[in-house]
């Protein structure tokens, strides 16, 4: 008798798990929904061709609204979606990646899941992000990907040490696989002293004023370049 109640408590418990889980994913999609919505209209209105190069990831990249004029005349397509983290580039991967077929992928994210509450542990959230690739390798094989770091913010200093630690996971598996590259963002969003150029944020020191992001562009569009030119063969 007691093993029964003993398997029915694991069931019960396994029961509330799941159901919490499939509640929470329900809420993340009614958040992100709008966005797809637009992507889909995007698509309608100029249908993009396959092939391309692909931003995905969370608000750094969905707000970085130049990009594709930026990255001329490399041809690409942002399709970021803000407040977004690792968890939920897995879950939308079928929505974009296949959609488009990129022959390289630009990823940001996880600056949001260090900063969720409780926040995840780096190893957990490298753990998605080396998914995210697998699958990428798995279903386009000749498909690169670019990892961008996530950014040191101001408004996050207490979880810098973090930051760093999953900046140098990726690091070293992108060195360890080919057709992977990293490109760290963070020399360029600090002084000689090492200290955060405030005047490139806006008031919540996290989203940027348009001068990063021309920063940004002088750090990843000649790794793009090169990256692309491999990808075609040149």
């Amino acid at each position: 008798m007691e093993k029964l109640r003993a398997l029915l408590l694991v069931v019960v418990l396994v029961g509330a798990g799941m159901a919490r889980a499939a509640d929470e994913a329900a809420r993340r999609w009614e958040q992100y929904e709008p966005s797809f919505k637009d992507f889909a209209a995007a698509d309608r209105a100029q249908p993009p061709k396959p092939g391309g190069i692909l931003f995905v990831g969370s608000s750094i990249f969905r707000e970085w609204k130049t990009v594709a004029g930026q990255m001329a005349p490399l041809p690409v397509l942002n399709r970021a979606f803000g407040g977004s983290r690792t968890g939920d580039q897995l879950a939308r991967f079928d929505q974009l990646v296949p959609r488009y077929a990129p022959r390289v992928i630009v990823y940001y994210c996880g600056s949001n899941d260090l900063n969720a509450k409780p926040a995840d542990a780096p190893a957990a959230i490298f753990a998605r992000f080396r998914e995210f690739a697998e699958r990428v390798r798995a279903g386009f094989p000749g498909t690169r990907l670019i990892y961008v770091s996530a950014t040191r913010s101001p408004d996050r200093v207490e979880r810098w040490e973090q930051v760093d630690h999953y900046n140098a996971l990726v690091r070293a598996y992108c060195a360890a696989t080919p057709g992977h590259a990293f490109v760290d963002l963070n020399p360029a969003l600090v002084d000689a002293a090492g200290r955060p150029k405030l005047e490139l944020y806006r008031d919540d020191q996290l989203h940027f004023h348009p001068p990063a992001y021309e920063a940004f562009t002088a750090i990843i569009k000649p790794v793009l370049e090169r990256v692309w030119a491999e990808a075609n063969g040149s």
